[in-house]
C-alpha cells in the first residue's frame, strides 16, 4: 500500500517516524566508564595518545604516567583511559584512614601535636645532597623531633676540614655517614685520619655501596639488580646510560635522582645495610 504525502499509509503506520528527535535505536550511548582510583603502579592506557604507563602519582588534577622505557607524561585525571581494553575514569585516590598508632617513614611511632625540638649542638654529616635528601625523606620526622640537623660534606675529602671547624665534643657530637666505607678503600683511610684527634666525640659509619643510589632496593625501579659500571666511568652517568636515561649534564643526573627518590616511601624500600647505620648515628648524637 503506497504511503500518502505525509509518509503514512491507510493503516496509520508512519514508516519515517513521527518524532524527529526520538532516538531510533541505532545511536546507543556507551556505558559510563568505571571509576578507578589512580593508585601508584596502576597501568593504564590514555586513549587519545595511546600512551601506556604506570601511575607515578597525582598532582592536583593531573596524573603522571611512566612507560616501560622510563618516559613520563602527564594527563588530566578523569575519563579517557583504558585498563585491559575497558574504559575507565581515573580519580584522585582517597587518603587511607589510619588505624592504630601512626608510624613515620622510618618505622618509628610518629609524634603528633608537638613542635620540632630546638636543634642540638650535635650533628649528622653525610657526603652529599642526595644522601641528605634520602635521610630527610625517611628519617626527617624523627630528626626534627630529636632536634638533629643533617649537613652534607660535599665529599668525604672535606671531613677533616669540617671537624676542625666544628670542634666536636661530648656535648656536640658528630656522626658521619660515608659512602663505600669498606676495608682498604680511600674513604676508610680518610675517615680514620680525620676522626682520630676527636676520640669518642665522633662516630663514622658507612655503607658498602658506591653511591647512595644503590641503597634504594633495585626492585623499586623494576630492576633485578643495579647495573655494574666498569671502572673509569663516572658511576651516576654510567647508571643513567645503562638504564636508558638522559645523562648529558648535571641537570639530567638531578632528574634521575628525583625519579629514584620518588620511588622511596618508607624504610622498607631501602637496603638494611643503610638502615642500621643511620639508626646507629641517630642514637649516637642523641645519647
Amino acid at each position: 500500500m503506497p504511503p500518502n504525502q505525509h509518509g503514512t499509509n491507510q493503516h496509520g503506520f508512519d514508516r519515517y517516524g513521527s518524532d524527529v528527535l526520538r532516538d531510533p535505536g541505532w545511536k546507543r550511548r556507551p556505558p559510563a566508564p568505571t571509576v578507578v582510583e589512580a593508585v601508584t603502579g596502576l597501568v593504564v592506557e590514555e586513549v587519545a595518545s595511546g600512551f601506556v604507563g604506570a601511575v607515578l602519582g597525582v598532582e592536583g588534577r593531573m596524573v603522571r604516567l611512566e612507560d616501560r622505557r622510563g618516559k613520563v607524561r602527564v594527563f588530566p585525571i578523569g575519563p579517557g583511559f583504558l585498563i585491559d581494553g575497558a574504559a575507565v575514569a581515573l580519580r584522585v585516590p582517597k587518603a587511607p584512614q589510619p588505624s592504630g598508632p601512626l608510624r613515620s617513614a622510618s618505622g618509628s611511632f610518629a609524634v603528633t601535636g608537638t613542635r620540632a625540638r630546638t636543634a642540638r649542638a650535635s650533628r649528622i654529616y653525610v657526603e652529599g645532597r642526595h644522601d641528605a635528601d634520602l635521610v630527610e625523606k625517611v628519617w626527617g620526622h624523627d630528626l626534627r623531633i630529636e632536634g638533629v640537623a643533617v649537613e652534607y660534606l660535599e665529599g668525604v675529602d672535606h671531613l677533616e676540614q669540617v671537624l676542625q671547624a666544628t670542634q666536636p665534643s661530648a656535648e656536640a657530637r658528630a656522626g658521619v655517614l660515608v659512602d663505600h666505607l669498606v676495608a682498604g678503600s680511600k674513604e676508610s683511610r680518610i675517615a680514620a685520619a680525620a676522626t682520630k684527634p676527636w676520640g669518642s666525640s665522633v662516630l663514622v659509619v658507612g655503607h658498602p655501596y658506591i653511591d647512595i643510589w644503590q641503597a634504594v632496593k633495585p626492585e623499586r625501579l623494576g630492576l633485578r639488580a643495579w647495573p655494574v659500571i666498569p671502572r673509569g666511568i663516572e658511576w651516576k652517568h654510567g647508571i643513567c646510560a645503562a638504564l636508558g636515561w638522559p645523562h648529558e649534564d648535571q641537570a639530567d643526573i638531578a632528574r634521575a635522582w628525583q625519579r629514584i627518590l620518588g620511588r622511596v616511601d618508607h624504610f622498607g624500600h631501602l637496603e638494611p645495610a643503610l638502615l642500621g647505620r643511620v639508626e646507629q648515628l641517630i642514637d649516637f648524637v642523641t645519647a
